[in-house]
């Protein structure tokens, strides 16, 4: 079994059959086998140590074959990171408008300091000084361009999750970034309440700007209908009783029913005319008016060495 042990896995091994020898205790561990047609086995193993009068430890087990299960889990995955995918460059394409005006603003103002810039060159006596503060302005808006582009194309490449520390609420302000022309176009103001001294939380960063982005979105279609009153959307951080790092979405739209709350958890289930829904978070009645959504995500837990 050594032998056919996969060679990621080898390490691994090697540490779980040395600390049973040396211990003698129970242990149970997972690895996968290469076979000699090339095939690729999961196995998960179980073990009791058993003691004797001479004080020998002999080890009565069980291995079982789940490569059916991992196989169906990678696919599961697989399946799970292309539907996000999708997801994200639909939430592109809803977001074009906001994107090219966040991309012109530093563009234009690249153009007009460069204008400058000549301006101050091709007087009789160039102003250096003046140039010098333009060349630093048109790249720091050069980078600001940049950077947005680099944003864009993390939400719209196909990638694995990669859970790491986050600020959150510098999240929060770059997927808000994204949508401020929405909020313009539909009339919307937007209230941020971040909580200052935040702990890191753990999280994949694309797909949490992707969860904000669709409940900033679904709250500006929520008020499209609303003349009676001003439309506001509230995005709130705080840590909670629980210490875990909590986001609130509130509007004032049309709301939902209780029977709607309920149905908001099931996959698929929406009450807008087109989407994919709000995905699996608690949802409340913002009262008469409007809905709450809410997400936790768990505290980065640092490791003193």
């Amino acid at each position: 079994m050594r032998e056919r042990v996969h060679p990621e896995d080898v390490t691994s091994f090697r540490q779980v059959m040395e600390r049973a020898a040396q211990e003698g205790r129970d242990f149970t561990f997972e690895c996968r086998l290469r076979m000699p047609d090339g095939r690729v086995k999961y196995l998960y193993v179980v073990a009791h140590a058993i003691r004797n009068d001479t004080t020998d430890v002999k080890f009565v087990g069980a291995v079982m074959d789940v490569t059916a299960i991992r196989l169906a889990e990678l696919e599961l995955h697989k399946t799970r990171t292309a539907l996000a995918h999708v997801m994200r460059v639909t939430s592109l394409g809803e977001l074009t408008a906001s994107i090219a005006h966040e991309v012109n603003q530093p563009l234009g103002a690249v153009v007009t300091n460069a204008e400058a810039c000549l301006c101050w060159l091709d007087r009789e006596n160039p102003n250096l000084n003046a140039v010098h503060a333009s060349v630093e302005m048109i790249l720091r808006d050069g980078n600001r361009a940049g950077e947005i582009i680099r944003r864009v194309r993390a939400l719209a490449v196909k990638t694995d999750t990669q859970l790491v520390p986050l600020n959150l609420n510098e999240v929060v302000s770059e997927a808000v970034a994204f949508v401020q022309h929405e909020l313009l176009s539909a009339g919307v103001s937007l209230r941020t309440e971040l909580a200052t001294a935040l702990p890191l939380i753990l999280a994949d960063k694309v797909q949490l700007q992707q969860v904000i982005l669709n409940l900033v979105i679904n709250g500006i279609e929520a008020m499209h209908a609303i003349t009676d009153r001003a439309r506001e959307l509230v995005i709130r951080s705080e840590q909670n009783e629980a210490q875990q790092v909590q986001v609130t979405v509130t509007d004032c739209g049309v709301g939902f029913s209780e029977e709607n709350a309920q149905r908001l958890f099931d996959a698929f289930f929406t009450t807008k005319s087109s989407g994919m829904g709000r995905g699996r978070i608690w949802a409340a009645s913002n009262g008469a008016q409007g809905a709450v959504i809410r997400f936790t995500l768990p505290v980065h837990q640092m490791v003193v060495l």
